[in-house]
């Protein structure tokens, strides 16, 4: 079925999209210029959309804003936000009524004609599909790089041809009960995270499997060897499994053996590079490399994973130097919105840092942060809804005693960036990793790193 086939087809029924944001905002508006029956939902009031508002109302969307956007869902088809998890209570009682709910990344799935290579994970998915994206158009493949890393696809469908490859990636809201999966599926390792969201952690466990569920035989699975959830997913699979490692010895997949990293294909191994090669630091960004050579094995030379890894910058806000002020090196680690992330980069600066961490709560423990922060931070200034939270979890630290860590905890924002950085002497490091989303006073952690970078730029 082509995207026109599927649209036409939606004409004949009643469609709700719910959420007006930036993944849904395309498919709103394909299905109005389409002629579709469309209301629109969302939590804001309609002042708070604004021009946007205007716009739908001017191309025929019905509008149901404010807090009862959920009650007496009816449409026959939904397209559901990934934020909203399809437990909802509105949701099932929407498909108790019979509404087929779904969400823009599922019809994508369902629709697109080309190959398609996914990565989820707690830490490493955006570095990762950036990495494998980076490798493809290398290669010489045509790249579509997209899903949770800001990019919706769906109406790029027509432009896309067989030979393409499609990289996404994948948040446990978009993959939780979705009944379709990649061609190459890639899990680089699982840690809490969003319990705020999940019914726990074993629901957010699961919620990753659908990244493989669904998969032939004949399709691939990438899994962490390390990782302790991995033989609860290949246990789970049918599809063809690989691993990397950059600890263990595995006869299929991609390890890093006293520093060299090799391809292996039934215990013959080829050697790619050394690891210290990579131009962007940190032990995690090496195995971020493994999961992407592994995911384009077949399809990407050892010479081109090479040519990559010693040129490619990374990403913008994974440890980004934005600038340094009379000897003071200020980094933007924004994506850190979970504590292991917030970990890697500690792990990864040669020096200790001052931190500063805190955002939204997502209602996982601080603990092993406490120790880390203890361990390999200069010192730490806190702000943010979960500060108390991090800041008990440092002092509760076996290390805290011997540490002579120094800790402040700011209100205002603006204020705990600065005092940071008045805190500085020529060769320290500031670093701004939250070990926490950013809801508590950002839309992402795009917005608030570009905050960031802009507190510093005015410096």
């Amino acid at each position: 079925m082509t995207l026109k086939d599927y649209v036409e087809a939606l004409k004949e029924k009643s469609v709700a999209v719910i959420g007006i944001g930036i993944s849904n905002r395309p498919l709103i508006e394909l299905l109005l210029n389409s002629g579709c029956d469309v209301t629109v939902c969302d939590m804001r009031s309609f002042e708070e959309l604004g021009e946007y508002g205007e716009k739908l109302v001017d191309m025929g969307a019905k509008l149901k804003l404010g807090e009862s956007y959920l009650d007496d869902l009816n449409q026959d088809v939904i397209f559901r936000t990934p934020g909203l998890m399809p437990f909802d209570a509105h949701l099932q009682a929407a498909r108790e009524r019979g509404s087929h709910i779904t969400s823009e990344m599922e019809a994508f799935f369902s629709l697109c004609p080309c190959r398609t290579i996914a990565i989820t994970g707690s830490d490493g998915k955006t570095t990762t599909s950036s990495i494998i994206a980076e490798l493809l158009r290398t290669a010489g493949y045509k790249v579509h790089l997209g899903g949770n890393i800001g990019n919706p696809l769906l109406c790029e469908i027509p432009e896309m041809h067989k030979d393409d490859i499609a990289v996404l990636e994948l948040s446990s809201f978009q993959l939780h009960s979705m009944m379709c999966s990649p061609d190459v599926a890639v899990i680089t390792n699982l840690t809490p995270n969003h319990l705020d969201k999940h019914k726990g952690f074993q629901d957010y466990i699961d919620a990753k499997m659908e990244i493989f569920l669904h998969q032939s035989e004949n399709a691939r699975l990438i899994l962490n060897y390390d990782d302790p959830h991995t033989p609860y997913y290949r246990d789970a699979a049918h599809s063809k499994i690989s691993y990397f490692s950059d600890k263990s010895y595995v006869s299929n997949g991609v390890i890093c053996r006293d520093g060299t990293i090799y391809r292996m294909c039934d215990n013959e191994r080829s050697r790619i590079m050394e690891s210290k090669d990579i131009l962007i630091p940190g032990e995690h960004n090496v195995l971020n490399y493994l999961a992407a050579f592994g995911a384009t094995s077949g399809l990407v030379s050892n010479e081109v994973c090479k040519k990559v890894a010693v040129s490619f910058g990374g990403v913008e806000h994974r440890l980004e130097q934005v600038r340094m002020i009379k000897g003071v090196t200020f980094i933007n680690d924004s994506i850190g919105s979970s504590p292991t992330r917030t970990i890697a980069g500690l792990h990864a600066l040669k020096k200790k840092p001052i931190l500063i961490a805190g955002g939204y709560d997502k209602k996982i423990p601080f603990d092993e942060l406490g120790d880390e922060i203890c361990l390999h931070a200069k010192s730490l200034f806190l702000t943010g809804a979960t500060a108390q939270k991090i800041y008990d979890a440092v002092v509760n630290s076996k290390y805290y005693a011997e540490s002579g860590l120094e800790i402040k905890m700011i209100d205002d924002f603006d204020e705990t960036i600065k005092a940071a950085a008045s805190s500085a002497m020529a060769g320290d490091t500031v670093l701004f990793s939250p070990a926490c989303a950013s809801f508590d006073r950002f839309k992402n952690f795009a917005q608030r790193g570009n905050y960031f970078k802009k507190l510093i730029m005015e410096m």
